[in-house]
């Protein structure tokens, strides 16, 4: 839940930067993937963190 959330955030941050930016839609899609790519990978690492850390 943790990853598929940050990813939705990570997309939405890149989606509001490359309008910030003045960015086309194409920008604002490579952005998107990027920021949710860069954000799921946070995502997994701190799943683990707290599957560890509970456990």
């Amino acid at each position: 839940m943790i990853v598929l959330a940050s990813a939705v955030f990570g997309a939405l941050l890149g989606i509001l930067t490359a309008r910030k930016n003045g960015g086309n839609k194409k920008d604002m899609a490579q952005y998107a993937a990027g920021f949710g790519i860069a954000m799921t990978v946070v995502g997994v690492v701190i799943t683990i963190v707290v599957a560890r850390t509970v456990s």
